[in-house]
């Protein structure tokens, strides 16, 4: 079996959303490796698809690749929080938009070669206008978009982020749109 194993780790960096580690890795030959490992918490994400089949997505610009694209609304998940009511938070607090009773779509680990960060993805098949987004920053625009439209904007690389291409391709799937 090609099992790769940590035989030890140590912080060499941490902050309240990530620990930088690293581990002594064994690889499956019997050599040793120093591999940097992030440790992070858990990130829940959430949208809604509403009955024209429309989904809502946030347009917004990412500073470390310097690109714009659609994402879903996501956060890390607080201490006592379950994931599903951090994707509603999340959903409220970027978006404005309290969805309805929340599903689990699926759960990804965008970068599992590098980081432990699992993304936990919810949808609701309606959702309740509240009003304007108190993170707003989050944010240049919160948008309706045809779920039909997905496969179209990932092709065009106008969703980009793993984690809402995961989701969305998924969703568009489960909902035939």
């Amino acid at each position: 079996m090609s099992v790769w194993r940590n035989l030890s780790e140590r912080t060499v960096y941490e902050n309240p959303w990530l620990r930088v580690n690293l581990a002594d890795v064994e690889l499956p030959d019997g050599r040793h490796l120093d591999h940097y490992v992030l440790r992070q918490r858990p990130v829940a994400l959430a949208t809604a698809v509403n009955e024209q089949g429309e989904v809502l997505l946030l347009w917004r610009h990412r500073f470390i690749t310097d690109s714009w694209g659609w994402e879903l609304a996501a956060g890390v998940v607080e201490d006592g929080e379950s994931l599903e009511e951090a994707a509603a938070r999340e959903m409220l607090e970027e978006t404005g938009w309290r969805p309805g009773p929340l599903q689990h779509l699926l759960t990804v680990e965008p970068s599992n070669g590098l980081a432990d960060g699992r993304h936990h993805i919810y949808w609701a098949d309606r959702a309740e206008y509240v009003g304007h987004p108190e993170d707003d920053f989050e944010s240049e625009r919160r948008e309706w978009v045809p779920l039909s439209a997905v496969p179209g904007l990932v092709a065009k690389g106008e969703i980009r982020s793993a984690n809402a291409v995961a989701g969305l391709l998924m969703l568009h799937q489960i909902r035939g749109s």
